[in-house]
């Protein structure tokens, strides 16, 4: 088999690659951060690079995801995303510190003829705590740790093990990590189990994005190629250690202080992380192979943590509502609810959580992708260059994150510029962008001129001069994916009332958990029926949420029962079981 050299630009990679390779290939095997949001089946056209065959002066762009190596090659990777902007903050809340790990020094009495009980007998006595059990690890390095400190150590519990003893007393350093395992991004919180205090977070985008956007296409690469699941497996991990790494630098700190990980993520995240192999959960009736809680050795999957270290996971609720509703949940107290609140998580895929401390139903749609970018022309995510906000008037204005040329549109930029164009009568309630001649509201007639055709479909230019050098506008196709987008979480919104036996009037709070909930404008999401028109001044933006849930069930045991609970109380409506959906949905979709 031949093989040829492949230079990577801008980052000056240069690889031999056997011939016939699909770039894809060449990117995920070589380690690049690059984004194949629809897996390289080549529909979503995301990934277009710039390529310049030896010895010829023409360049030529295409999808890497369909290229095949046929010769030496110059790749150029075009319209990288500098910088993500990552919710990392949420609601925050009182709890009494209580962490899932604790330290307690004690300093023994020494052993003699008249007292010659077990070391382990002596420490466990010593501590007054019945019911604790040792690993054999512990055991096996029990007597030297007792004479080497004289009998005074520093034992470290996790529920009802002894996972540790250290010499000396070490109880200052005890470290936590909370994560948020997000399909599209990561963050984690380190924090002091003693005090409560986050020292600092840190987030990145989840390197899993090569292999796809969406949970289903993971899920197909799991179970479908080869080493598939091994390979997602080790780039969460990786990613997570490097996340560590960072975080404990940055406050002063080594990663053999962090001794407890609590990890919140969906369902095909959670089984991801822990190698489970997630394939029955992309097909009806969506078995996930486990949703309760779970402790396990942080050594056991590859965290790089104290060696005594745990990870806790959170429980998921059923195979598309997973561990991160529960978290959100358990921030916004809906175990608490006196009156009816609506949690809705909009991140690659879209939770809902309906009721009160009485009853509680939770639902899942497919509704992310749009919002996030992944099926739009110009769709980006919250990154430099992308439009965020649109107001059309009198005046045209948009806002731009990072304050650069614009590159794209990500998710409430998109929302922001339909819920305009129908207010100014260029988008009728069928969501059809009107040809010039067409539109009769006088402020819509003076934005004719952006109503252009692009690659055959009428379109709705927002901007010419670029930082791609190509148009960024809305798409026809694009308004149709808002509309199926907003339609699912309307839809599900519709049934979860309907099985509560409520109307949308006895919703008191909307609770807005995830980055495009955080970002969007609740007068947009209103105008085009993403949440219902009447609760337009009952909406709140609480953040991360997800990422707070698993901060508390760090920080307190009684929290991380809260949680158990709480995945216990929320009763799953699949929507594929429910006839009156597709109704919904079908009324849903129009503005």
């Amino acid at each position: 088999m031949n093989k040829y050299r492949v230079k990577i630009l801008p980052d000056n990679i240069e690889m031999l690659v056997e011939e016939n390779t699909v770039l894809k290939k060449v990117f995920t095997e070589g380690g690049m951060k690059f984004e194949f949001p629809c897996g390289g089946a080549g529909k979503c056209k995301k990934c277009k690079v710039k390529i310049k065959k030896e010895g010829e002066k023409e360049e030529e762009e295409v999808l890497a995801c369909q290229t095949e190596v046929k010769g030496d090659l110059v790749v150029e990777i075009i319209n990288r995303e500098q910088k993500h902007y990552i919710l990392e903050k949420g609601v925050k809340r009182q709890v009494v510190i209580n962490p899932l790990v604790k330290k307690v020094c004690l300093e023994l009495p020494h052993p003699s003829i008249q007292d010659n009980r077990a070391d382990w007998t002596r420490l466990i006595e010593s501590l007054g705590q019945k019911g604790l059990r040792a690993n054999l690890k512990v055991l096996r390095d029990l007597p030297e740790k007792l004479r080497k400190s004289d009998f005074k150590s520093t034992v470290v519990i996790a529920g009802d093990e002894v996972v540790a003893v250290e010499s000396e007393d070490t109880t200052e350093k005890l470290l936590g990590m909370a994560f948020d395992i997000g399909t599209t991004t990561i963050v984690g919180y380190l924090m002091n189990l003693n005090t409560g205090q986050e020292l600092t977070h840190v987030s990145s985008i989840n390197p899993q994005t090569k292999y796809g956007a969406d949970v289903i296409s993971r899920i197909i690469f799991a179970s479908q190629s080869a080493g598939g699941l091994e390979k997602l497996h080790k780039e969460v991990v990786m990613e997570i250690n490097s996340l560590i790494e960072k975080a404990v630098e940055e406050a002063g700190y080594k990663s053999e202080d962090v001794y407890a990980i609590t990890v919140a993520g969906n369902t095909t995240m959670h089984h991801l992380f822990l190698k489970i192999q997630p394939r029955y959960l992309a097909s009806a009736p969506y078995v996930p192979v486990v949703k309760e809680k779970l402790t396990v050795n942080a050594d056991d999957i590859g965290i790089r943590i104290n060696p005594a270290g745990k990870v806790f996971l959170l429980p998921n609720i059923a195979g598309f509502v997973g561990a991160d509703t529960v978290a959100a949940a358990l921030a916004a107290e809906m175990d608490k609810a006196e009156e009816l609140k609506l949690l809705i998580d909009i991140g690659t895929n879209g939770e809902i959580v309906l009721g009160t401390k009485e009853r509680l139903y939770a639902c899942s749609t497919a509704a992310g992708p749009a919002f996030e970018g992944a099926h739009i022309s110009c769709g980006m995510r919250g990154a430099t260059g992308a439009i965020d906000h649109v107001s059309i008037g009198e005046e045209y204005k948009y806002t731009v994150i990072g304050d650069t040329l614009p590159a794209g549109i990500c998710g409430s930029g998109l929302l922001d510029a339909v819920a305009e164009l129908l207010k100014i009568g260029v988008v009728d309630t069928n969501g059809r962008i009107l040809k010039p001649d067409q539109i009769r509201n006088k402020l819509g007639g003076k934005y004719k001129d952006r109503i252009v055709t692009i690659n055959g479909i009428l379109s709705f230019l927002l901007e010419k001069e670029t930082a791609t050098g190509q148009p960024v506008y809305i798409s026809q196709k694009d308004i149709r994916e808002l509309q199926l987008a907003k339609g699912a979480i309307a839809a599900g919104i519709e049934v979860l009332l309907k099985t509560y036996g409520a109307k949308v009037e006895d919703i008191k709070e909307v609770l807005l958990a995830g980055a495009f909930g955080n970002y969007l404008n609740p007068e947009s999401a209103c105008r085009v029926g993403l949440i219902p028109p009447e609760l337009g001044g009952k909406i709140k933006g609480i953040g991360n949420a997800a990422g707070v849930g698993a901060k508390l069930a760090l920080l307190s045991k009684k929290e991380f029962k809260r949680a158990e609970m709480l995945s216990q109380k929320i009763r799953y409506i699949e929507l594929g079981a429910v006839p009156e959906f597709s109704s919904f949905f079908a009324k849903k979709i129009s503005f």
